[in-house]
């Protein structure tokens, strides 16, 4: 049986939320434990011109409710990007989640051949929906995972493969 487009989207979207969210306890955990205050490690970053912590996490949310609603031809659902704190983070992740479950296989499925046209650097960009899955954003969203695992692991929060894949494998 071929994979499905919701198959190839959602359970990879919540698997991974949910591993954003396990890293991020650890993360709150070790600053609380070493007495470092949260927003050293949320401003975060490995190279100078790459963003902070803080943003790496909301655009890994965004890439799974924002992907979740195109594929599903649902008005993708805006959450301002005001967090600061490492239980503001866990509650954008749990938002993210309910979202994303809340979208049925029905409404993603046969969404291969589906115009998905969004602003890339200020200009339109139009895929078709398994383009823009495969090709885009799932490359993107575990772009910004592996990142913010970067950063947390750059900054000696105790990280492993394992953390990373979760309980998925």
């Amino acid at each position: 049986m071929p994979l499905s487009m919701y198959q190839a989207s959602v359970p990879a979207f919540l698997q991974m939320l949910a591993v954003l969210s396990a890293i991020l306890e650890k993360a709150a955990a070790n600053a609380a434990a070493r007495k470092i205050e949260p927003a050293v490690f949320l401003n975060s970053r490995i190279a100078p011109d790459m963003l902070p912590l803080t943003k790496q996490i909301q655009i890994a949310a965004d890439f799974a409710k924002n992907t979740t609603a195109r594929l599903a031809g649902v008005e993708v659902p805006k959450f301002a990007d005001t967090e600061t704190s490492f239980d503001e983070f866990q509650a954008r992740i749990a938002k993210t989640v309910e979202f994303v479950k809340s979208i049925k296989p029905a409404q993603i499925d046969g969404s291969e051949e589906r115009e998905i046209t969004l602003p890339i650097g200020g200009k339109p960009m139009t895929f078709k929906g398994q383009a823009y899955l495969i090709g885009f954003a799932l490359p993107n969203f575990y772009f910004h995972l592996a990142t913010t695992y970067a950063i947390l692991r750059h900054n000696g929060i105790e990280l492993g493969k394992r953390d990373f894949l979760g309980s998925g494998m």
